[in-house]
């Protein structure tokens, strides 16, 4: 069965074109021209995945971001969006979208987006989750098939739930997924190729921000006053998960 994608961008020469290169691509596309459509045809014929303009009349993405996800939806979503100020973005991330693509883009780029998407919302083994296999894990970190745990995180991987101490996070999918991938290599530096990899499933390249805001945005999820940071970057190589 074709996977279905449901398409929301007010302007018809964008909409056409996706449409028939995603169609093209093997997916069944339903295309709407703003939010309220979009909404209905939502709750009307549930998608696998949501493409959505942030900037539309009406009842802009975002907004269909946030309706949906205070429903209780969890629907993978991915912002197409001119805005270009990481602020911006952060907003899309904070109404529940998991990733976002800028205009103008490149096709194949949105194609890789949403196959990472659907990849990561399909079922996995017991114990694989965003880090698959590989990793053994650094040192001090429990792992079963249930959950997994270290500086002071524990994550119950089929609740999807997370916790830093006894504070439960409220992360979005993508967050999730990255800090899982954290917690499993807590004390060894990951590279940026390898966390988009294992992510995304694609190497956005050095000029892409994309892993710098979603880790930015953990961040402040994580970080409480008084207690130690966690993610700490180490320049020119990647990102590492510890309490010091």
């Amino acid at each position: 069965m074709p996977q279905t994608v449901l398409l929301a961008e007010d302007d018809r020469a964008i909409r056409h074109a996706l449409e028939r290169a995603l169609t093209l691509e093997g997916y069944e596309v339903t295309a709407v021209a703003d939010g309220v459509e979009a909404l209905a045809q939502a709750h009307k014929t549930p998608p696998d995945i949501l493409l959505l303009d942030v900037m539309m009349p009406g009842i802009d993405g975002l907004q269909v971001c946030r309706v949906l996800r205070a429903e209780g939806d969890r629907t993978p979503i991915l912002m197409l969006t001119a805005l270009v100020e990481t602020a911006d973005r952060i907003a899309g991330l904070d109404a529940g979208a998991d990733d976002y693509v800028v205009k103008p883009f490149d096709v194949e780029e949105v194609f890789a987006r949403l196959r990472a998407l659907l990849r990561r919302t399909s079922p996995v083994p017991a114990g694989g989750g965003a880090g698959g296999g590989a990793e053994t894990g650094g040192r001090d970190v429990q792992i079963s098939d249930r959950q997994v745990e270290a500086a002071g995180i524990r994550m119950d991987l089929q609740a999807r739930r997370a916790w830093r101490g006894k504070r439960e996070l409220e992360l979005t999918r993508t967050e999730f997924e990255l800090l899982e991938l954290l917690v499993r290599n807590a004390g060894i530096v990951l590279d940026h190729s390898t966390i988009y990899d294992r992510i995304w499933g694609y190497d956005f390249g050095p000029g892409s921000k994309n892993l710098a805001v979603y880790v930015g945005y953990l961040r402040r999820k994580l970080d409480e006053p008084g207690a130690p940071q966690l993610i700490h970057t180490v320049r020119g190589v990647g990102y590492v998960l510890r309490e010091d």
